[in-house]
């Protein structure tokens, strides 16, 4: 008889469980997209300066550290408005905020085809940061509105692809656009650029503004039934989370450190995004558009291993383990690259398990705040992990342009960024695994 209960349970339950699997395949088509496509925009405008830097250097007479400066001043405006923005969008919604985003940081970053000093592309970069502060951590947090934590990495993941698809897709058309569109109605390649490319996000975000849903009872695509049952899901995993309050945002220790390790991750990070052009230069590669298509390699390699190493990672619900490995891969790689600096093969081989290393223990530890924190505790804590580890942004191309600017070498930058993964590697090494392991 008992025998008979228990196997009618596990029927139950798995009839439900494959039913909640097919409605979150549902909310996910329906949000996805969108933010995915979003997203790829926002990184591809942030790291375009990278390629620009290879035609606008020489135009301006940029040395290599007002570029890191300015590369890096993006991050300052970045950090200090990005938990301001959060709760924003927590108070009055993704469907507003998010479009205001993407509208004026793409009219910003168009208008950096106009810049002639030193003073206007530190200006502007640092308007852009102001301007996009806030687009990230919203996502994350908006997510965490439709999906419960233990469903949310498959959601990461396929949001966090955009990042190695901008780089496969922007590296060939931003290196295609620099030699096709140079002087045509006298204007230089990149600023072409930053037109072509900066446009997207303004009509992006008037699409956002008509489509995207704030929260699950304005989706008229869901019936009260489905709407009912995201409600509970979400309901059943808060009492599993450590903070809710804004105060626990501040306050909780498990915060600063994973901003510690964020931000040595984010060195990884801005390190291959805003420098990889040149590396690829530096190998021996000239040609401008050869440079932006063998850097969509390194972000094909990468858009494959996160993929493949989330979906284990959530079988095994290891998500320590993981995270762990791909920082400290991502580390020796790109020592490693840097010792193979000139030999082409090698080096290029070298900066594509990188990236894809870094960029796979980017989007595993993302898992982890998601997991640890809820209502205005993820609003705010989200926000200042983000922001704090954005900072990596600054000091990453800052560092490294000013280290080549004195040694004429990208070597001890690279070298330093290594040292800042496994760094990373290490801290998590601490993390208790009952916390981050579900």
């Amino acid at each position: 008889m008992n025998t008979t209960h228990g196997m009618e349970m596990s029927s139950s339950t798995a009839d439900r469980d494959s039913s909640d699997d097919s409605l979150y395949r549902k909310v996910m088509w329906k949000i996805i997209p969108l933010l995915f496509i979003s997203y790829a925009v926002a990184y591809l405008d942030r790291v375009n300066v990278g390629f620009a830097k290879l035609q606008m250097l020489s135009d301006l007479q940029f040395s290599e550290t007002m570029y890191g400066l300015g590369a890096g001043v993006f991050f300052i405006g970045y950090f200090i408005f990005e938990v301001p923005s959060n709760l924003l969008l927590h108070q009055v919604g993704a469907r507003r905020w998010i479009a205001r985003i993407m509208i004026s940081w793409g009219v910003l970053s168009v208008a950096m085809m106009f810049i002639r000093t030193p003073g206007a592309f530190y200006i502007l970069r640092f308007l852009l940061g102001v301007a996009e502060a806030g687009f990230f951590p919203g996502i994350v947090l908006y997510l965490t509105y439709w999906i419960p934590a233990s469903r949310i990495g498959k959601a990461l993941a396929l949001f966090f692809l955009a990042v190695p698809i901008a780089g496969v897709v922007g590296g060939p058309l931003s290196g295609w656009i620099l030699t096709s569109t140079h002087g045509f109605a006298s204007l230089r390649g990149w600023q072409w650029m930053f037109l072509l490319e900066g446009l997207p996000s303004v009509i992006l975000g008037i699409v956002v503004l008509f489509v995207l849903r704030d929260k699950i009872d304005d989706a008229a695509w869901l019936s009260d039934e489905e709407k009912a049952r995201l409600h509970a899901n979400l309901e059943r995993e808060r009492s599993e989370q450590i903070g809710s309050s804004l105060k626990d945002a501040f306050t909780l220790p498990m915060v600063w450190v994973m901003c510690l390790v964020e931000f040595c991750i984010g060195l990884g990070i801005y390190g291959m995004g805003f420098w990889l052009p040149t590396l690829i230069r530096d190998s021996g590669i000239k040609n401008l558009l050869d440079i932006g298509l063998i850097s969509a390699i390194p972000y094909s390699a990468a858009a494959i291993l996160m993929v493949w190493v989330g979906r284990v990672a959530d079988i095994q619900h290891e998500r320590k383990l993981y995270l762990i490995l791909a920082a400290l891969i991502g580390a020796v790689a790109l020592a490693l690259s840097m010792i193979y600096a000139k030999s082409p093969v090698f080096a290029i081989g070298a900066l594509t398990v990188a990236t894809a290393a870094i960029l796979t223990a980017f989007a595993q530890f993302w898992r982890i705040p998601t997991l640890l924190l809820g209502d205005k505790a993820a609003a705010a804590g989200i926000a200042i992990i983000s922001s704090v580890a954005n900072l990596s942004g600054f000091v990453s191309p800052y560092l490294v342009g000013w280290l080549r600017d004195l040694t004429g070498s990208s070597a001890v930058g690279m070298y330093l960024t290594a040292g800042s993964l496994a760094l990373a590697a290490l801290i998590v090494m601490a993390f208790p695994a009952r916390l981050v392991n579900r």
